[in-house]
């Protein structure tokens, strides 16, 4: 009668909340971060704590990450209307009260110093996966108008601040969820193709779109120059293309094995701007070389193939529209902050995900790893 009463063991109370988890999700991400710690000691070796800070930032996501998985999709789902209102309300405040620094109103001080739209990385596909869910079986023409409204509206304002990189991953991250919606192929062909004919042009009108004196619609001054820089960064080598150069230097110098484990010469000599954010890439590429850089890759790549599986095989349409979504949000980091190290894209504020140093991004991250936790532990919950 005795056994009736034994309190249960820590491993008897803490499996109900581990049962479920994604076992290759997480040793995906384990092996991403370990990647990121290797990379964070050599290239912040002599750039203060930044090690040390980036090992609490992976164990504030790492608690962030387990809460959430314990979170029901249908909960989650609850979340969506509060959590996209909240954020657009605080973008509004940023518009009007908020911080400025470098030129660009981006924070907002509520105590504690916070920057509104890394809220909408999440919030927006959990706003457009419910709107299409309430609407399941019955979608028309207007709806998608109406998904496209409600990804405009954030877009614009952070935008306005000016905030490129964020603005792309919020927009990139929306529109996954309005394609995997439905969205008819005649709505997406003809601005794709637009792009491409525009994207044409710029290479070859850079001679003269890029003079002195010329502005662009639209785009910042500081966009512009982005952009031709990256057509020609010896325009400017030791200013707005001295990024790029260095960038590719490392990469270059790096080779096929890489220097080796805190031997990069061009991280510890201080040629690589920004080598513990933005930049680290670089970093990484010039110890580890082309053999590092594909094991890296190889990561990434089955992150996403694992995150598409748990989408594919979600049990209701919030849930595969979020999975896939989030999932591809990992592919727009990892694609875009590669591309612009590697020179093929311009330089935005965009993080190399579990790598690049920087707290609000890493929560971020694991608020969406949560998220794929959740729906993989509740489709298991569904098949048992």
């Amino acid at each position: 009668m005795s056994a009736v009463f034994d309190k249960p063991s820590l491993w008897q109370r803490a499996a109900p909340m581990l049962r479920g988890f994604d076992g290759p999700l997480a040793f995906a991400v384990f092996l991403l971060a370990c990647a990121g710690l290797l990379t964070m000691y050599s290239s912040g070796y002599d750039h203060g704590a930044r090690f040390i800070d980036h090992s609490r930032n992976m164990l504030i996501a790492g608690f962030i990450l387990f809460v959430v998985a314990q979170v029901p999709p249908q909960r989650l789902m609850s979340l969506a209307v509060p959590l996209y209102t909240l954020g657009v309300v605080l973008l509004v405040a940023v518009a009007l009260f908020g911080i400025t620094k470098k030129g660009a109103r981006r924070w907002l001080n509520l105590g504690v110093t916070i920057q509104p739209s890394e809220i909408l990385k999440i919030a927006m596909p959990l706003m457009l996966a419910w709107w299409f869910q309430k609407r399941e079986g019955q979608l028309r023409p207007l709806d998608f108008l109406v998904a496209g409204l409600l990804l405009a509206v954030p877009v614009g304002l952070i935008m306005k601040q000016p905030d490129l990189g964020t603005a792309i991953l919020v927009m990139s991250v929306g529109l996954y969820v309005i394609f995997f919606a439905g969205l008819p192929w005649k709505l997406i062909v003809p601005p794709v193709a637009l792009a491409l004919v525009g994207v044409a042009l710029v290479v070859f009108l850079e001679p003269r779109l890029c003079a002195d004196g010329v502005r662009w619609p639209v785009l910042h001054d500081y966009q512009q120059q982005r952009i031709c820089t990256l057509l020609d960064p010896s325009r400017d080598p030791l200013g707005k293309g001295f990024h790029i150069i260095q960038g590719m230097i490392a990469i270059g110098a790096g080779g096929v094995t890489g220097k080796g484990f805190m031997q990069g010469t061009q991280t510890h000599l201080e040629f690589i701007p920004e080598r513990t954010t933005d930049f680290i890439f670089a970093a990484y590429s010039e110890e580890f070389g082309l053999l590092g850089n594909l094991a890296l890759i190889a990561g990434f790549l089955f992150l996403i193939l694992r995150g598409l599986a748990i989408a594919i095989e979600a049990p209701t349409l919030f849930a595969r529209l979020l999975a896939g979504s989030v999932t591809l949000i990992f592919f727009t980091y990892a694609f875009v902050n590669i591309g612009m190290v590697s020179g093929i894209l311009p330089v935005v504020g965009v993080p190399l995900p579990f790598i690049s140093y920087g707290g609000t991004a890493m929560v971020t991250l694991g608020f969406g790893i949560g998220i794929l936790m959740s729906i993989a532990k509740s489709k298991r919950l569904v098949q048992s």
